[in-house]
Parts: structure tokens; C-alpha cells; sequence
């Protein structure tokens, strides 16, 4: 039997045809593309077609991607560099309690260098409420930095609504939109999303590249300082290969993103209802049907999940507890600790989430080991 990755929300392979654009770019076309000889203009020119592919599925101009190295790293330049920038405007900033570590963080750093950070509640689905975020704002308020999708239930946030309320006020919104990029359609201009980090790892690119949209008229410092690149945004000389495939795979993810999307959606049905159906006391994490279509977070009643996740990583099926980022610790989920999931319940939370290559015959086999492997853990 071969092994099964049900853990797409941290990281995906890299498809094929992406491996095949960028590789070229480590051999013959080398070149810096700041450089202005053959070399240079050579793959400056790639660059600047993959920022083209970028902003196509974003829904923006090219000239509003910034190239990054990774989603953390667009994420603090969006918080980061609005705090900077508006400082003089105010110091206050609006999040969640269930916003990825790389938003948490870059606003707890700031909270120590004197801003005033509101972090909202969220209900047992893990959505905000509106109403508490327009309660929130003031006459500090300079940035709302809130999710599209959660990255460990999928659950996906009111973001047109948010961008509504933030606009009315005149107040910059800054979307982690890492975990739906190229899953649901994202449109930043009709959307209204003035700042979205994005990551190529999430859709087949290879680590090592992101991007921040950045709508024109936003003000930004920037995160790094030194050269030119990036329209004075980035300095740093640009991972070239690692941009290109990142192209690549927008392109590839934009050409049958609804199929995909439907695809999934009914293999992540199949196995919430087999497991609703083999496994009692259990309980599905985030909004019934507004969440990703990949992803699923569950919970198994009086079973630890480390322990059921050993057991099933002994049995060739990688899942998670949460976040890769949060891996290895002992610490429960903030998410469902913000959500008030009843401790029995949040001990044993497990997140699947499935990819390009996840089948039926998958999702079966793991239906088959689960069932025992669960009933073995609670009389153990």
C-alpha cells in the first residue's frame, strides 16, 4: 500500500510542469535581472510574465505584486510597513484571535513597541462578528488585518463585507489570503482588499516564494531596504527560479480552479460523512459549509491527536493537528481555543486537507484504518 499526504494546508508538492519552468533558470538563464546586459534582460523578462500570472489570479495589476520569499514575510510587510507609514495617522490595528502566527506575531511586536491592538473575538464557527469589528474601530484605527481562509478549520471569512466597512471608515485592509490562493476565486480590486499575502509552496510552487499585493495608493514602508528591486518595496536580488514557478503554477491553478474545487469539496464530503458514519462522538471544526473545499478539521472525543497522529503517520497517511507552523509543540490550537471547543473535544482535533493528488481510493483507505485505530485509542 502506498503512502497518502492529506496535508495540503502546509505544504504541496511541486507540480510537474512547474519543476520543468524553473529549471532552466538554475542552468542557461542565470542572469540577475537587475542587470541591464543579455544576461539580465533575459530573465527579467520571465519575471516581470510570472507577476503578469500572479496578479491574473489575484485579481490586480501587475504592478501592484511585490515578490517575496514567503506568506510570513508578506504578511509582516503589509503590518509592518502600514504601521510605519501611518503612524503619524494613528496606532491602532484590528485582528482576530484565530489569524495565523505570522499576523499574530508581527501585531504582538507591535503591541511592545507601544500600538494598540484589538484582537476580536470569533463565534463556535471561528468567523468575527461585523458588528464588533465596526464597534472597534476609532479615529486611531490604521490597519484591519483579518484571514480569507483559516488555515486550520478552512473556515472563510465575510471579506467583501470586511473590505465594505474598512472603506467606509478610510482604513487599510490587509488579507492573509495564504490558505485560499488559487482554492476560491480572489478578486483583491473587486474585493476591495487593499494588501493580500500570497504563497507559491500552498499551489504547487516549490518554498521560498510569495508575494504581497499592494493596491495602488496604499502607503507602505518597506520591510527590507537596499536595492531598487520591486520598485523600491523589496530590495534584495529576486528569486528568480522560484518566481517563474510561481507563475507557473498561478496559471496552472487559474485554468480549472471551480473543477478543482468541486473535486475536492466531494472527497472532503466523503470522508466527513464516513467518518460521521464509522466514528461516534465526534465533531467538525469551523463553518459547516463555508470553508475551503480541501479541508477538514474534526475532532475524536477523549483521543489525543498526537497519538492518533503517530499511529496513522505508522500507517502511511500524513494528516495534522493545525498549523505546520505550530508542529511539535504541545500547546493546544489558539483557533479552537478562540472558538471554545470543549477541551474532551479539542484534544483530539485533526485537520485533512487534500490536494491535486488526493483520490477516492484515499479517502477510502483512510476510512478504513481510522475507525479501529480511534476505538483502539480510547479503551487504551
Amino acid at each position: 500500500m502506498g503512502l497518502i499526504y492529506m496535508d495540503y494546508n502546509a505544504t504541496t508538492p511541486v507540480k510537474p510542469a512547474v519543476l520543468e519552468a524553473l529549471l532552466p533558470f538554475y542552468r542557461l538563464q542565470f542572469g540577475n535581472p537587475s542587470s541591464i546586459h543579455w544576461a539580465g534582460r533575459q530573465v527579467r523578462g520571465a519575471v516581470e510574465e510570472a507577476r503578469e500570472r500572479v496578479a491574473a489570479l489575484a485579481g490586480c495589476e501587475p504592478v501592484e505584486v511585490v515578490f517575496t520569499s514567503c506568506g510570513t514575510e508578506a504578511d509582516n510587510m503589509a503590518i509592518m510597513g502600514v504601521a510605519s507609514a501611518r503612524r503619524g495617522e494613528g496606532n491602532h490595528i484590528i485582528t482576530s484571535r484565530v489569524e495565523h502566527p505570522a499576523v499574530l506575531n508581527a501585531c504582538l511586536a507591535l503591541e511592545q513597541q507601544g500600538y494598540d491592538i484589538t484582537r476580536l473575538e470569533v463565534d463556535r464557527y471561528g468567523l468575527p462578528d461585523l458588528g464588533e469589528l465596526a464597534a472597534a474601530i476609532n479615529a486611531r484605527t490604521i490597519l484591519i488585518s483579518l484571514m480569507f481562509a483559516n488555515n486550520e478549520t478552512g473556515t472563510l471569512f465575510p471579506v467583501r463585507e470586511i473590505a465594505a466597512l474598512a472603506a467606509v471608515h478610510r482604513i487599510c485592509f490587509h488579507c492573509d489570503a495564504v490558505q485560499a490562493f488559487g482554492k476560491v476565486p480572489i478578486d483583491v480590486k473587486r474585493m476591495g482588499i487593499g494588501l493580500a499575502a500570497l504563497s507559491g509552496h500552498k499551489i504547487g510552487a516549490p518554498k521560498g516564494v510569495g508575494a504581497l499585493v499592494v493596491r495602488t495608493g496604499t502607503k507602505l514602508h518597506p520591510l527590507l531596504y537596499g536595492g531598487p528591486q520591486e520598485r523600491n518595496r523589496r530590495g534584495g536580488t529576486e528569486n528568480v527560479a522560484g518566481i517563474v514557478a510561481f507563475g507557473k503554477a498561478c496559471e496552472l491553478a487559474g485554468s480549472g480552479i471551480a473543477d478543482e474545487a468541486k473535486r475536492l469539496a466531494f472527497l472532503c464530503d466523503r470522508l466527513e460523512r464516513g467518518i460521521g458514519e464509522r466514528i461516534p462522538h465526534t465533531r467538525v471544526n469551523g463553518h459547516p459549509t463555508e470553508r475551503l473545499p480541501n479541508t477538514l478539521n474534526i475532532s475524536f472525543r477523549d483521543v489525543a491527536a498526537d497519538s492518533l497522529l503517530l499511529n496513522l503517520d505508522l500507517a502511511g497517511i500524513a494528516v495534522s493537528s493545525g498549523s505546520a507552523c505550530s508542529s511539535g509543540t504541545l500547546k493546544a490550537s489558539h483557533v479552537l481555543a478562540a472558538m471554545s471547543l470543549d477541551p474532551a473535544y479539542a484534544r483530539g482535533s485533526v485537520r485533512f486537507s487534500l490536494g491535486a493528488e488526493s483520490t477516492e481510493d484515499e479517502v477510502d483507505r483512510v476510512l478504513a484504518v481510522l475507525p479501529p485505530l480511534v476505538e483502539r485509542l480510547r479503551n487504551s
